[in-house]
C-alpha cells in the first residue's frame, strides 16, 4: 500500500503567483533572497494548512514569510502554496485536521537546524538594529465552533518542535492564505 503524505513529501512542488512550479530548494533560496533586501526587519514564517471537501479532499499547505518594520507596520510579503489532494471524501473533522496537521508538521521539518542557521546568518549582523525572525505553525481550529474540541489534541502535536503555534483567529497562513486556494 502506497503511504499518502511520502507522496507529498516526495512531490514537492510548490507555487506562487509569478512561480508555478518550485522545488523546495527555490522555495528555501527565494526566502534567502526576501530576506537580504531587508535584513534590518523582523521576520515571521508561518506555514498552516486547510482544506476543502467535495467528492475528493483538496488541502492546501502554505508557507508565508511576512516583514514586519520597526515601527510594527508590515513591509511586505513572499509566500507559496503546496497542493495535496485525498481521492475521496473526508466527512471526519478530527481526520481532516489531523492530516492538515500532519501536512503542516511535514513542512516544518523541512525548516531543519542548518536552514534556520542560514537565515540567522544573513539577520545575526543586524541584531542591534532590530532584525529578528521567529516561526510558527497555524493550525486551522480555534475554541469556538466545531474544532474546539480538537484544540489540545493538536497544539499537543507541537508541543516539542520548539515553534510558536497559533490557533485562530490568530492562524492566518491557514485559515486565510492556504483558504483562499482550497476552493
Amino acid at each position: 500500500m502506497i503511504n499518502k503524505n511520502l507522496y507529498y513529501l516526495n512531490n514537492m512542488i510548490f507555487s506562487n503567483s509569478t512561480n508555478k512550479h518550485m522545488s523546495f530548494e527555490e522555495v528555501f533560496n527565494n526566502i534567502l533572497y526576501f530576506i537580504k533586501q531587508d535584513p534590518n526587519a523582523l521576520y515571521k514564517l508561518a506555514i498552516g494548512t486547510d482544506s476543502h471537501v467535495k467528492a475528493l479532499t483538496r488541502f492546501i499547505s502554505a508557507i508565508h514569510l511576512h516583514r514586519i518594520g520597526q515601527d510594527g507596520i508590515g513591509k511586505g510579503a513572499w509566500g507559496c502554496i503546496k497542493e495535496y489532494i485525498v481521492p475521496r471524501r473526508i466527512s471526519s473533522l478530527r481526520e481532516k485536521i489531523s492530516i492538515e496537521t500532519s501536512l503542516t508538521q511535514e513542512l516544518l521539518f523541512l525548516f531543519d537546524y542548518k536552514r534556520i542557521s542560514e537565515i540567522l546568518d544573513i539577520l545575526i549582523p543586524y541584531l542591534d538594529k532590530g532584525s529578528d525572525f521567529t516561526i510558527e505553525a497555524h493550525i486551522d481550529i480555534g475554541r469556538k465552533g466545531a474544532t474546539r474540541d480538537l484544540v489540545n489534541e493538536m497544539l499537543g502535536r507541537f508541543s516539542n518542535m520548539d515553534v510558536e503555534t497559533k490557533i485562530k483567529p490568530d492562524s492566518y497562513a491557514a485559515s486565510s492564505y492556504a483558504d483562499r486556494y482550497t476552493k
